[in-house]
């Protein structure tokens, strides 16, 4: 075989990436900058930083994304007229459990999300409307825009949904997510977590933040993750193992509460925010 008919090399998807995106290397110190800037303010008498930069150099799409000008306002009572309404007869409570959406068991580790949603003073928030979306077993979500080269599950879908009790309690039966890569920056990975939406007493009162698992090793270079400035913020963010919750030869379990308002409250996405 002459080199004229010989095969192509293989090449890597990645390997046309620009070679001008920062490496992880620089982005870490980037990071490490930023918080270290953060604790002298703080030891300095400042308060710490609960929620996250907008503008956070490290997550580079906030550079361009982040709002430059104060919010324009609308009217609720116009956006009621044309938004989805929820009640306790439009939720099944089969909805909850992700695993049972299709024909076979999804692939994966089974796992339970369970929490309570809570106000400031610890009250709980009844019969509040919590979604929940995933990327699969794989770290791929069931969305066109996700080219993401890992397999899809066509047993999982990734959506959720359910209604807190009387003592603000959710539970979720799902598959423990993946972590996926972004290119944010070159060898980007986003760590495993779950995107959960909260809706208030209206539709224009919805908030949306995500759940992490506990001791993952990409929570220090994650620039999303660590926008978040304030460790303990940040740590309330990760959910917590806790054996009881586990279901014997079916499930682990996973704890994770959502507290609304106050010094102590989950950190809450800005609308802008998409990863």
């Amino acid at each position: 075989m002459t080199d004229e008919t010989a095969p192509a090399p293989a090449v890597h998807p990645l390997a046309d990436r620009a070679p001008t995106q920062a490496s992880q290397a620089e982005i870490s110190d980037e990071i490490r900058a930023i918080e270290a800037e953060a604790r002298a303010r703080v030891a300095d008498g400042g308060q710490p930083e609960l929620h996250p930069r907008r503008n956070y150099p490290p997550y580079r799409s906030s550079i361009l994304r982040h709002p430059t000008h104060a919010l324009v306002r609308v009217d609720p009572e116009e956006v009621e007229r044309v938004s989805p309404a929820f009640g306790h007869t439009d939720v099944n409570p089969l909805e909850s459990d992700l695993t049972i959406q299709h024909n076979a068991e999804p692939l994966g580790e089974r796992i339970t999300v369970s929490g309570r949603v809570l106000d400031g003073e610890g009250r709980p928030v009844r019969h509040q409307l919590v979604e929940i979306w995933q990327a699969n077993a794989g770290g791929r979500y069931v969305h066109k825009r996700d080219q993401h080269p890992a397999p899809l599950d066509p047993n999982f879908t990734g959506v959720g949904r359910v209604i807190t009790g009387d003592n603000g309690e959710y539970s979720f039966t799902t598959i423990k997510p993946g972590p996926y890569p972004w290119r944010n920056h070159l060898n980007a990975w986003r760590p495993a977590h779950i995107h959960f939406s909260l809706f208030g007493t209206a539709f224009t009162q919805r908030l949306v933040t995500q759940m992490y698992f506990p001791g993952d090793p990409l929570f220090a270079l994650d620039p999303i993750y660590q926008s978040i400035t304030d460790p303990a913020a940040r740590a309330r963010l990760v959910g917590s193992y806790e054996h009881e919750l586990s279901v014997p030869e079916w499930s682990l379990g996973y704890r994770w509460d959502i507290v609304l308002t106050g010094p102590k409250s989950t950190w809450m996405e800005s609308e802008e925010a998409h990863d």
